[in-house]
């Protein structure tokens, strides 16, 4: 199934794409499919703000950076986000989520056990790993072709009530169509989170997009082409990076784990 596999090759791009426009044909195919996701009584939340400036991408590329490096430097990002890092292959294949890092600088390697306390912060600090990290975070993001706002109507959006979760589920809806489609015309597409990590970044790109009082900005998104030789192969289910069937599919009731499927996933015994 073409479908099938168009989900298994979706993958959040975290290297540079290629320096190439994205086509108007391009663009107006990814957002005809946003538009074409389904939402609560057809309320349509979603609004798109599609960015090509220079100037603009170059501004959110430095906010993007800065927020990045304030975040790895105070602490905050990895006491957050420390339940989904994982530094060996071993512990990757047997918790299959969360995010591998086997390829730290060689001085941080024996600290990994540390990674997380006051004197592994104090050591990365004393590194410059943040401020590494956060000038290759504004890199990637300056060399991005486009940038994709994604907003909310305010008036379908509240916080609070039922509205908003219906119009949450329809924005992811709406950006999954975007993320396989991209795939299909070989781009790639990444969040731009940082700047949600540092109070008062964030406000600072509602107002480089000039985001109305009356819409709430939610993400933004990165895409460009991908060099052909690092685009996705179809993949099988096989890969230590997802979890078994079993892990996360009831059958009948919540306490009753989906038997027999593993098998059909796991790789082969050597």
């Amino acid at each position: 199934m073409e479908l099938l596999d168009a989900i298994r090759r979706r993958r959040t791009t975290n290297g540079a794409f290629l320096p190439d426009p994205v086509s108007q044909e391009h663009q107006r195919i990814l957002m005809e499919v946003a538009g074409r996701a389904p939402s609560q009584l057809n309320s349509q939340p979603w609004r798109f703000v599609i960015v090509e400036s220079r100037e603009t991408i170059e501004s959110v590329a430095e906010i993007s950076g800065a927020s990045m490096t304030t975040a790895m430097s105070n602490g905050t990002f990895f006491e957050r986000y420390k339940p989904y890092f994982r530094f060996s292959k071993a512990e990757m294949a047997r918790r299959r989520d969360g995010m591998l890092f086997d390829r730290l600088p060689a001085p941080l390697r024996p600290f990994t056990s540390q990674a997380f306390t006051p004197r592994g912060q104090k050591l990365i600090n004393s590194l410059h790993v943040p401020q590494t990290l956060g000038a290759e975070n504004r890199r990637l993001v300056a060399g991005s072709p486009l940038l994709l706002g994604v907003m909310l109507d305010r008036g379908e959006y509240r916080p609070g009530e039922l509205s908003s979760f219906y119009s949450l589920f329809s924005m992811g809806a709406a950006m999954e169509n975007v993320w396989l489609t991209t795939v299909e015309l070989g781009m790639g597409i990444q969040f731009v989170s940082f700047p949600m990590e540092v109070p008062g970044q964030w406000d600072r790109i509602v107002e480089l997009l000039r985001v109305p009082d009356e819409l709430e900005l939610m993400a933004v998104y990165r895409l460009g082409y991908v060099p052909e030789e690092r685009r996705r192969p179809a993949i099988d289910w096989t890969s230590s990076e997802r979890k078994l069937p079993s892990q996360y599919v009831y059958r009948e009731h919540a306490d009753s784990p989906q038997q027999g499927w593993d098998e059909l996933v796991r790789p082969p015994e050597h």
